[in-house]
């Protein structure tokens, strides 16, 4: 048995706007159009996830709120765990692990490097960068199936089912 993990990273976030701090940091101005278009899209692929966990810091809320307006889930049922923010390999592991074990598919909103770590390690091997070389840019979202015990990931437990950016989308 397998389930899916979507894994979106926020959208593009302001540096302008005199937030106090990185974690009051809001969508820009193209994050408030990307994020919406990538919810859209998802719909119309049949992506509806069941579970959303999302950190809590104000760009991963606006994009994961943004998201789901767009699908069936309602936004007041977003899970927000606090070690998604700023959070590397081993911590996104736990908060996999930590997912209920029938919600399929689960989406995971957060940041990179954490997320860039978390998907080359599930999907080894050759991922497909953007044109600036990069792997999860601003309201990217990678679908990946893995096995249905998310207890213990090992490297490489994952497949590729697809990567999006909301900035390549029509």
């Amino acid at each position: 048995m397998s389930r899916e993990l979507l894994i979106l990273r926020h959208a593009k976030s302001d540096w302008a706007s005199g937030a106090m701090s990185d974690f009051d940091r809001p969508l820009a101005e193209r994050g408030r159009k990307d994020a919406p278009r990538l919810g859209k899209w998802m719909r119309d692929q049949g992506l509806n996830p069941a579970y959303v966990v999302s950190s809590p810091a104000v760009r991963a809320t606006e994009t994961a709120k943004a998201v789901v307006r767009s699908l069936e889930f309602q936004a007041k049922d977003i899970a927000f765990d606090e070690r998604i923010y700023l959070a590397h390999l081993r911590t996104l592991l736990e908060v996999l692990a930590s997912c209920p074990p029938d919600a399929d598919p689960v989406m995971l909103v957060g940041h990179n490097p954490g997320l860039d770590e978390l998907v080359e390690y599930l999907c080894e091997g050759e991922l497909p960068l953007s044109d600036s070389g990069k792997l999860m840019t601003t309201c990217a979202l990678a679908r990946i199936e893995l096995p249905d015990d998310w207890r213990k990931l090992p490297p490489g437990a994952g497949e590729l089912l697809s990567l999006t950016r909301a900035r390549e989308l029509k």
